[in-house]
């Protein structure tokens, strides 16, 4: 299937290197043979494809070349910088890699004004419905909250199959990414912490109370919890305290880029696959149209709270709640439309019997149509 990023990295690969990063069986190293039928392909983790990378022997003549997890090579920054300032382009360059590829910033010269990023994400419901145009897209929400949206669990369509693949997924991530980009030897503990977060999705996340479960300190809890974001594992969403009085200012929630991880009701699925398409969306706008978004969630000290807040070159733009079988309007997105007059208010209802619109603005709207709206955020 095609993948929404293809035409925007199509578009910038004769001018820049790219650099493909998301995570783990995403579908990066598919989108990027996907991209041209005449590549080199050359994957740091094979040891023959890691001597071709050494002597920079791939084949000059193709259009495309493709470097798979080149991060782990030392100083890959300066090796990659000297190739793009002696050679140029073409042959086009892309760079795949399941970190955060900016984290590894290993000792050299900058790629600065050589690259362009893209974040790749799993599946969600705007790119099934574009790409995958199903029949129900209530049925495919379902099994996105179930099995998540990597490609080949939820394009295999099978609980059983999924449980087997996450178990596998996980086991890479920890036994062999965090040895090899971290060194980190506390895989016991780490497995540990994702199982505490399986049941906090959507939670505001105390450091000192994660420590005290894992018996260590704080320090190593949020060194912990870097690297698990560093490794597209999960992602945090801050506070925001601007101009809201009593906000809280720090307690960060984590959400999984794999839904199906999620340990909780279908409020807490479906809370954390709204949370994936979010940040899918504001992650394009960022990597192919240069428009700074970030998400957010609003809570006060006296725990009034809106699920998440989208701003837009750092002015609040939308306001979402999101509910299972709830339809009637959550009373703090009228409390918190008092410190952010205009934004769009929405409530997103897993079973909605009919959607509806109010006086002050508020839309109480089907989550499995809106999540796949192609205007999903849309200024």
């Amino acid at each position: 299937m095609e993948r929404y990023l293809q035409t925007p990295i199509l578009t910038d690969l004769p001018r820049k290197i790219v650099l493909l990063t998301g995570p783990r069986q995403s579908g990066k190293t598919t989108l990027a043979k996907m991209l041209s039928d005449d590549f080199d392909y050359l994957n740091f983790d094979n040891p023959e494809h890691r001597l071709g990378l050494m002597d920079r022997s791939w084949d000059r003549s193709r259009q495309l070349v493709i470097f798979d997890e080149l991060h782990k090579l030392k100083n890959w920054k300066s090796w990659l910088k000297g190739i793009y300032d002696t050679e140029k382009i073409p042959p086009w360059i892309i760079v795949a890699g399941s970190a955060k590829l900016d984290t590894y910033r290993k000792v050299g010269d900058s790629l600065a004004g050589r690259f362009f990023q893209f974040r790749l994400h799993p599946l969600d419901l705007k790119e099934i419905r574009t790409f995958l145009a199903p029949a129900d897209l209530e049925a495919a929400m379902l099994q996105l909250m179930e099995t998540g949206g990597f490609p080949e669990p939820f394009l295999e369509g099978d609980v059983r199959f999924y449980n087997r693949w996450k178990r596998s997924h996980l086991d890479i991530i920890l036994k062999q990414d965090l040895i090899d980009l971290e060194n980190v030897q506390q895989i016991t503990s780490i497995e540990t912490l994702i199982q505490l977060l399986r049941r906090r999705v959507g939670s505001p996340i105390s450091y000192n109370a994660l420590a005290r479960d894992l018996q260590c300190s704080d320090k190593t809890v949020k060194r912990w919890l870097e690297i698990l974001e560093n490794m597209y594992v999960v992602f945090r969403v801050t506070p925001y305290h601007r101009n809201v009085a009593r906000a809280i200012l720090k307690a960060p929630k984590f959400y999984f880029f794999d839904t199906g991880q999620v340990i909780g009701d279908q409020g807490v699925k479906l809370e954390n696959l709204a949370a994936c398409a979010l940040l899918k969306e504001i992650h394009y706008m960022e990597d192919c149209r240069g428009e700074p978004a970030r998400l957010h969630y609003l809570m006060t000290k006296d725990s009034k709270e809106v699920d998440f807040l989208v701003t837009i070159e750092g002015t609040p733009f939308l306001m979402a709640e999101v509910k299972w079988a709830d339809d009637k309007p959550a009373r703090n997105l009228a409390i918190f439309e008092k410190y952010f007059p205009g934004v769009k208010k929405l409530q997103l209802v897993g079973k909605l019997s009919r959607e509806k619109t109010y006086p002050d603005g508020t839309e109480v709207r089907a989550a499995h149509r809106w999540l796949a709206d192609p205007t999903l955020i849309e200024k």
